[in-house]
């Protein structure tokens, strides 16, 4: 690959990692600022409300006061900056590549058997248990979505690239 493809590698690695870390420090602050800034602290609990259900027993609290997930997708989110934060010592930007299925199975199994687990009715997971569980399957993604998005980047840039090299009403009919 080109440098300017690793370029765009690592350009899109810091931005998904900036946004990684940005929504753990979003998720966090909202407890934070819920006496001295209702109203921010609000718009963040709203903002995370579509993604989790937030029942206060299922989140780790800050302040006394709920963080905006519940402690599994903490772990998720978690899991996602810090997969993403290893992600160039582990792949690199030469080129993307996906993790095997394998290896996707084996780090969603946890938590698909916790959540399983939960919804038969079979126990009752403590929060620990539902933050490692997405913290686990947290780590993998980056993994996935990274190259996935750098992927994209390229084939546009190709695509655009293929358009320039060939006026419009220069095609060749065959």
């Amino acid at each position: 690959m080109s440098g300017t493809g690793a370029r765009t590698g690592a350009a899109v690695w810091l931005a998904i990692l900036c946004g990684g870390l940005g929504i753990v420090a979003l998720a966090a602050a909202a407890p934070v600022l819920r006496l001295d800034h209702p109203r921010i602290s609000a718009l963040i609990y709203a903002v995370f409300a579509p993604l989790c259900h937030q029942a206060p027993e299922r989140c780790f609290h800050l302040q006394g006061f709920p963080m905006a997930v519940c402690a599994r997708c903490a772990g998720i989110y978690a899991g996602f900056a810090a997969g993403a934060l290893l992600y160039p010592a582990l792949r690199g930007f030469s080129r993307p590549r996906l993790p095997s299925l394998r290896a996707f199975l084996a780090v969603s199994a946890p938590i698909g058997l916790d959540v399983a687990g939960n919804i038969l009715h079979l126990w009752h997971s403590p929060n620990g248990i539902r933050f490692l569980s997405g913290l686990i399957w947290g780590l993998i993604l980056p993994f996935f979505v990274i190259p996935a998005v750098h992927d994209l980047i390229l084939t546009r840039r190709e695509r655009r690239r293929a358009r320039i090299a060939v006026p419009p009403g220069n095609v060749e009919s065959s």
